[in-house]
């Protein structure tokens, strides 16, 4: 559908229906090729080496949590997990700021796309991302779910509108927010506005944070996850924090790739919200990760903070100058073996993936239903000296349902959906290191990635079902015996140790940080989870 003035008739629900006035022009559902030149007009980003359009996302390279807030409102706040996360504004505040957004956005085109999220249509949620970069827009084409039927769109009508306009700066004092930058939400109004910040995350996490809110109060689990589907049918799901391996694992050329994100968990299976991927792409490899590599050299694909050679215009994925946190957006279907769906079956398998910068725990576990939400509760990874400023040594970090910044009921709402569907569904679960093994990063190396993608494959595909297990004293870990090509000393952390005094010490400490960090759940979860460790 091409760009227009002001309105367009073919539309069912106009921008001016939902307050958005005296704009220039308004370009509704642009395709890729049309935001491109929109976004190369209006210098906005560069076309890099092969296609991909490189942008720079401004002082934000990454999301903004202190500047998130929530509107506290009758309707939704006794269900909110208010707190350090879920920060409270007030109604009155947020109408001043969306006012002062919209009066902005007058007399300036914007871009609006309409996309649903969820494939599933029992729970799909229809959205409009209205936004002023023509990037952005492009950002919310790839990562949402397209509506390819030009009657559909015209009849469209939007659930829940973002509103995102990097230039709009607010005003501590008059606005009440934090800095210049704010996301705000109101699940009243079911609008979310976004401003002082040019990080597309903040899109794609606001609205799953939204599904994280809308979900859980229809029986369905949501999930910060990756899912892959097996050959005979068997899905997984793999969750983990940024670095753990949560995309590249996922990313598997056996296996059909279902999402590598966001999923939610009904009664009739697991379903992606998304329609495209946002991966890191820091020392990306064509050899470790060849799918998601190649997609950095595709037309379509956004760059977000990639440093090119200005004449050649050819990438540099190893450079960190601007930040580690470099990202690449592209639509799902660049994957050779994505699902066209984003449906699967109830997992076989559930694997939790952890970075241990402590190099103590095991590079495969197998977990009872407790321990699973135990560790779905805890989050845990560990951030390598060096990563970030002040860093001196590993720093454990603990993420709540490995998403706590998009959780936005309590913890406990997620873990206790988890263990019903582990339990009616039985599926086997994982925990999974992909950090460091016989010591940390000042003296070991990271477990090789053809080791770990060897124990993954093992235990979703049952050889570990065959093999003999034993039990390590610290944590409580199930840890297979043996497992094909790969040496029996790389499988029990304490017998890679030289020094097996020290190991004793770091699995001594980090499981001191386990249970103080779980200390905050221990009265809203049964007994059995509070003796885990």
């Amino acid at each position: 559908m091409s760009s227009c003035s002001k309105s367009n008739p073919q539309l069912n629900c106009p921008v001016e229906q939902q307050g958005i006035t005296n704009c220039g022009k308004v370009h509704y559902h642009l395709t890729t090729p049309q935001l491109y030149e929109q976004a190369l007009l209006r210098q906005e980003g560069t076309v890099a080496h092969l296609g991909p359009l490189a942008v720079y996302t401004g002082a934000f390279t990454g999301r903004a949590p202190k500047d998130r807030f929530i509107v506290r409102e009758p309707d939704s706040e006794g269900k909110i997990g208010w707190g350090d996360i879920n920060k409270p504004i007030d109604s009155d505040t947020f109408d001043r700021l969306y006012h002062r957004l919209l009066a902005f956005l007058q007399g300036k085109d914007i871009f609006v796309q309409d996309c649903y999220v969820g494939a599933n249509p029992a729970y799909r949620l229809p959205i409009r991302i209205v936004t002023e970069k023509a990037w952005q827009n492009l950002f919310a084409r790839n990562m949402f779910r397209r509506i390819r039927d030009q009657k559909i769109l015209a009849q469209f009508a939007p659930e829940y509108t973002v509103i995102a306009a990097p230039s709009f700066l607010a005003d501590p004092k008059t606005d009440g927010t934090r800095s210049s930058a704010f996301v705000l939400l109101n699940f009243k109004r079911k609008l979310i506005i976004i401003g002082g910040t040019g990080y597309g995350g903040e899109i794609k996490k606001s609205i799953f944070t939204v599904m994280n809110f809308l979900l859980p109060q229809k029986g369905v689990l949501p999930m910060h996850c990756s899912a892959n589907l097996g050959k005979n049918g068997d899905s997984a799901v793999f969750f983990g924090l940024s670095g753990t391996g949560k995309t590249t694992l996922s990313a598997d050329p056996d296996r059909i790739l279902i999402g590598d994100d966001e999923h939610g968990w009904g009664d009739d299976g697991i379903f992606n919200f998304e329609g495209g991927c946002y991966a890191k792409v820091i020392h990306l490899s064509p050899e470790a990760e060849p799918q998601i590599y190649r997609c950095t050299r595709l037309f379509g694909t956004i760059l977000e903070n990639v440093p090119m050679d200005p004449a050649t215009r050819l990438l540099d994925l190893d450079d960190t100058s601007i930040t580690e946190n470099t990202r690449a957006a592209y639509p799902l279907e660049y994957i050779d073996n994505a699902s066209p769906t984003g449906l699967a079956p109830h997992p076989k398998d559930i694997v939790m993936l952890t970075c241990d910068a402590f190099g103590v725990l095991p590079p495969v576990s197998r977990l009872t239903p407790e321990q699973a939400m135990y560790h779905f509760l805890s989050g845990y990874t560990a951030k390598v000296a060096g990563t970030e400023a002040g860093i001196v040594e590993p720093q454990s970090t603990f993420s709540t349902c490995f998403g706590a910044p998009f959780m936005v009921m309590h913890p406990t709402v997620y873990s206790t959906l988890l263990g019903e569907r582990i339990r009616k569904h039985k599926s086997a679960c994982w925990l999974i290191n992909t950090g460091w093994t016989g010591g940390g990063p000042d003296e070991a190396s990271r477990i090789a990635i053809k080791y770990t993608r060897r124990l993954l494959h093992a235990a979703l595909g049952g050889e570990l079902d065959r093999v003999e297990f034993e039990t390590e004293p610290y944590f409580g870990l199930s840890i297979p015996k043996h497992c094909p090509e790969i040496p029996d000393e790389v499988l029990n952390p304490i017998t890679s140790w030289k020094d097996k005094e020290k190991y004793k010490r770091q699995a001594t400490d980090l499981r001191q940080r386990f249970k103080e960090n779980f200390k905050v759940f221990e009265a809203n979860v049964d007994p059995d989870l509070r003796e885990i460790m």
